[in-house]
């Protein structure tokens, strides 16, 4: 999906170009999944849409199976990662609940016994 829309001000957008570095740790026609420059847990991965879309709620909307491909990917990201015991999957829709960078993204948490908080 080379010719996916963009958003030049989009940090996420840049990545997917290839134009701001980050480590890639996975990748499909629509997803690109890579590593968090600021971990929450010894395993966290970023696996956005190669598309902009501003949420995920956006991305369900607009096209159900590139959001059934982030999930695909998380698992195949899992798998890679050995998060043979459990690992999170978090989607932050809007600033109350956290979203920074308005370009849809799958949040993938392992590596570690997970508490609430």
């Amino acid at each position: 999906m080379s010719d996916a829309p963009r958003d030049p001000d989009c940090l996420f957008c840049s990545i997917v170009a290839g134009d701001v570095p980050a480590t890639v740790v996975a990748s499909s026609e629509r997803s690109l999944a890579f590593r968090d420059i600021e971990p929450k847990a010894p395993v966290h991965v970023l696996i956005v849409p190669r598309r902009h879309l501003p949420t995920v709620a956006e991305l369900a909307q607009e096209s159900p199976e590139e959001l059934a491909d982030l999930v695909l990917t998380a698992r195949a990201v899992a798998d890679a990662e050995g998060l043979d015991q459990g690992y999170r999957l978090v989607f932050n829709t809007g600033p109350d609940a956290g979203q920074a960078v308005f370009h849809a993204h799958l949040h993938v948490l392992g590596g570690a016994a997970l508490g609430w908080r």
